[in-house]
């Protein structure tokens, strides 16, 4: 039998990504379990990752029902974040249901979400492993599974 290689560094790609997701939330967790209770800025710092995948690692942990939120400040307990973000995560859903491999921007601007919301969304949803995500050297694009 016969692989084609193209092929298996897509499907390694989209579950890196996923992992990313997840490995993301680990930093997030770690860090207010060293910590405590942090601003969003200050966690942002310790954790030194974009805004983007660090909205995307609140999501997952908010899946995970183990973050809350109090104005600003995160920290662990169980979470406070599941009427608003589980709210968006099914806005993307219908969204990636009828509108196929799109990104960020489009799943946000159909959505009808600011741009930090569909990550936290999508972070949320990634938990679920509801989504896949295919990735290029370019952009990245968000499909159901």
């Amino acid at each position: 039998m016969l692989f084609d290689s193209r092929l298996l560094t897509e499907v390694s790609n989209v579950k890196n990504d996923i992992n990313n997701f997840g490995r993301t939330a680990g930093k997030i967790w770690r860090a207010l379990d060293k910590y405590g209770p942090l601003n969003e800025d200050d966690l942002a710092k310790k954790i030194r990752l974009n805004k983007n995948d660090f909205y995307a690692g609140i999501g997952w942990l908010a899946r995970e029902n183990k973050i809350s939120k109090k104005g600003r400040t995160y920290e662990l307990s169980e979470t406070n974040l599941t009427e608003k973000i589980g709210c968006d995560a099914g806005k993307i859903w219908k969204t990636l249901s009828t509108n196929r491999d799109i990104n960020v921007t489009s799943i946000a601007k159909i959505s009808q979400l600011k741009t930090k919301d569909a990550y936290n969304a999508l972070g949320w949803l990634a938990r679920e492993d509801k989504i896949r995500i295919n990735s290029t050297s370019k952009e990245t694009k968000y499909d159901l599974k």
